[in-house]
């Protein structure tokens, strides 16, 4: 993941972090009417392609053991469908490793 913290990607925070990855819906609004789309899939293909794929797989885990998986990736599961969730886990992690990365903790 240190190898994407280039100069490529300003300043910014963990939400414009995912967007640039390409983990944002395209914006089709007007009017007041806010209609999101389907995943831009601009950015960062190989990074958003090993998140998705990690997220897959979280949800492939708590088919079969829930209590193994993180609550909030339950949470996910029971309110969406499965492929608006596994996007959605994709997003939260990529503004949890864009955060790791800027606080530079190890």
């Amino acid at each position: 993941m240190k190898v994407f913290q280039t100069d490529d990607c300003p300043d910014i925070n963990g939400r414009e972090f995912a967007d640039w990855i390409g983990l944002a819906p395209l914006n089709n609004s007007s009017g007041g009417n806010e209609r999101l789309g389907r995943v831009s899939k601009k950015g960062e293909r190989y990074i958003r392609r090993l998140l998705v794929i990690g997220m897959i797989s979280q949800v492939q885990r708590a088919r079969g053991h829930p209590e193994c998986v993180q609550p909030w990736i339950m949470q996910c599961l029971e309110h969406k469908p499965v492929r608006v969730a596994t996007i959605a886990m994709a997003t939260k992690t990529a503004s949890i490793i864009y955060a790791v990365l800027t606080s530079g903790s190890q």
